[in-house]
């Protein structure tokens, strides 16, 4: 209770890169991810969110929704560079920092560089110097634990900033819909709902026994959340695991060449990142994705880490070619590397370069 935890996240984050360096697109409903029909949003800007177009839809499902929307691809490169820009203001108020994403962290500020006694002014600073660095808007939650936080900050959406208190908190859990609690799904708020769970006054009436009889070990969380309580510390010391891409096919694809094409560009992506932080790897991992959603992973490790590309190519290569079958379409592929030399803390656990085709 005594914890003061801001939850910063930025808003239509890709969108919103787009606007701001294209004058074109402001004002417009855009779309950052694949053209392709098989295609998917990683974003959507707030003039495109109106038709009802989110992130993860289709691209023809969200064109059909929006026929003005214009989609352009997404320039992760770019994104990784504001990201870092943002993640400079948030030190200068702590050293207790999580990523969740390249558009969103917890900040722990209980105590902080600057000695500011109240986190909501921490939270409105950090707003505006993003604001002047960056040109683009970020919305703030703040309370006193990281999963009010997370609420707060989808208030007053875009370029909020809300507080929840210790006082305010029952009455807002209360009304809370079951599906707007971080951690908890869709799946599982189905099976809520299917048990007369709808809000959280709703997940309050439930017992600690029922909720991890239903539930499993998630119930002991659920419960907690629903009385406020989140013992949950901003964790800033996770390693990075692996890093990864992956591309799905415009059409299901037997061709060996073609596989083998989109295969060594997904590679050279990898590689890129690797020469950029300079942290090596050594486990090789395959995915392939089939015609019927079928998923494998093959995976081969190096004795040493990994230290140029051609042995990385060599070693994605041979796990392609012992799992090439001519007989099963293929319609994704991805490279990864994994067990990492990283020693410092990094800016996320797991990464995946999102590669989006069409």
């Amino acid at each position: 209770m005594d914890r003061k935890i801001i939850h910063i996240d930025m808003d239509a984050f890709y969108a919103s890169v787009e606007q701001r360096d294209f004058s074109e697109l402001r004002g417009k409903p855009v779309g950052v991810g694949g053209l392709s029909g098989r295609g998917v949003l990683t974003t959507a800007s707030y003039e495109a969110r109106k038709f009802g177009v989110r992130s993860a839809m289709p691209t023809w499902m969200a064109k059909q929704k929006c026929p003005e929307l214009i989609v352009v691809r997404p320039r992760f490169g770019v994104y990784k560079e504001v990201s870092d820009q943002i993640r400079e203001i948030f030190r200068e108020y702590t050293h207790l920092i999580e990523p969740l994403s390249l558009d969103e962290a917890y900040l722990d500020v209980t105590e902080n560089f600057k000695n500011m006694p109240f986190a909501t002014d921490i939270a409105r600073e950090v707003k505006l110097k993003i604001f002047e660095k960056t040109g683009l808007t970020a919305s703030a939650g703040v309370s006193f634990n990281k999963f009010l936080a997370k609420i707060a900050s989808d208030f007053n959406k875009p370029d909020g900033l809300f507080v929840i208190t210790p006082k305010k908190a029952p009455l807002i859990i209360d009304s809370l819909p079951i599906e707007r609690f971080h951690g908890i799904g869709k799946v599982t708020a189905e099976k809520m709902r299917q048990s007369g769970v709808h809000t959280g006054a709703d997940l309050k009436q439930k017992s600690l026994e029922w909720l991890t009889t239903h539930f499993g070990k998630a119930g002991k969380y659920y419960f907690g959340v629903a009385h406020g309580e989140d013992n949950r510390p901003v964790d800033a010391s996770s390693i990075r695991k692996s890093v990864s891409a992956e591309d799905t096919f415009d059409k299901d694809t037997a061709d060996f060449e073609e596989q083998e094409t989109q295969l060594l560009i997904l590679a050279e992506k990898v590689w890129e990142w690797v020469e950029k932080k300079q942290i090596f790897g050594r486990t090789v991992t395959l995915k392939v994705k089939f015609h019927d959603f079928s998923i494998m992973n093959r995976s081969k490790s190096s004795p040493a880490y990994i230290k140029d590309y051609d042995s990385f190519k060599g070693l994605a290569l041979e796990l392609f070619k012992q799992s090439f079958d001519s007989s099963r379409p293929v319609r994704l592929l991805g490279i990864g590397l994994s067990n990492l030399n990283n020693t410092t803390p990094p800016d996320f656990g797991q990464m995946q370069l999102e590669f989006e085709g069409g």
